[in-house]
């Protein structure tokens, strides 16, 4: 049987093939990673094209799992409103849970409400308030699209997924592939025993430096958010304007 017959029947994911290997039909694998890089490409390309005049944003994470009246749903809906009242575009994974309640306070303030939705075997699809859906089927990909667009990370209470996003991200910015933009996170007893984890054993133990404690902010105050992420725009964009006016690219 063909591996693609093998890949069909047993409905395997683009990232299940891509991150598969063995050498059974190995004559027929050049070709099919030929096609998948092409795709990747694609998919890149697509979301830069589609993304390049949002303007300044913020990615929202947090869990797929909560409903309307739980109160991290309202409280992300309140945020999502409030960023668009700042000037900020509202960028989510376009689930349900909090990045539908973040769009939502985006969309009904008439604000830039966008979705950076992936092909998934056992979820949702997306939620109703987007008025841009980037659709992936790789992860990674998604990823670059999220760090790339925004000016800051606001991450909800939430699973896997939201401590996936949240680690890439402080990742990114202790190595220095990535400006040290604000991080944060919304709900301080729910974050508090990362953060003890963080601070008592990895630091601790010299596994990451003291100072990188200070990569993140934990905070249940709005305004809190709102300050850091207006404060580091506004830095920003001082720091490009310098660039500019010396001639130097940003």
């Amino acid at each position: 049987m063909e591996l693609s017959s093998v890949f069909e029947e047993n409905g395997w994911t683009e990232d299940e093939k891509l991150l598969w290997w063995h050498d059974v039909d190995a004559d027929a694998l050049p070709d099919a990673d030929v096609e998948r890089v092409d795709r990747m490409h694609r998919e890149i390309r697509h979301a830069f094209a589609a993304m390049h005049s949002i303007g300044r944003a913020v990615s929202v994470f947090g869990s797929a799992r909560l409903d309307a009246d739980d109160p991290w749903y309202k409280a992300a809906e309140s945020l999502g409103r409030r960023l668009v009242d700042e000037g900020f575009a509202v960028i989510t994974g376009g689930g349900p849970g909090i990045m539908e309640a973040a769009n939502k306070g985006a969309f009904e303030a008439g604000g830039r409400s966008i979705g950076l939705s992936i092909e998934l075997p056992h979820e949702q699809g997306t939620n109703p308030y987007l008025n841009m859906e980037v659709p992936f089927h790789y992860f990674f990909a998604r990823k670059i699209t999220f760090v790339r667009y925004a000016t800051g990370f606001v991450t909800f209470p939430g699973g896997f997924g939201t401590l996936d996003e949240l680690t890439e991200a402080l990742t990114l910015i202790q190595t220095n592939k990535i400006r040290h933009f604000p991080l944060i996170l919304v709900g301080c007893d729910y974050w508090k025993p990362l953060v003890d984890w963080i601070s008592g054993t990895l630091v601790t133990e010299g596994l990451i430096s003291p100072d990188d404690i200070d990569l993140m902010f934990v905070t249940d105050d709005e305004d809190e958010v709102i300050k850091l992420l207006l404060d580091y725009h506004s830095e920003l964009t001082s720091h490009i304007h310098r660039n500019a006016a010396d001639g130097r690219v940003p």
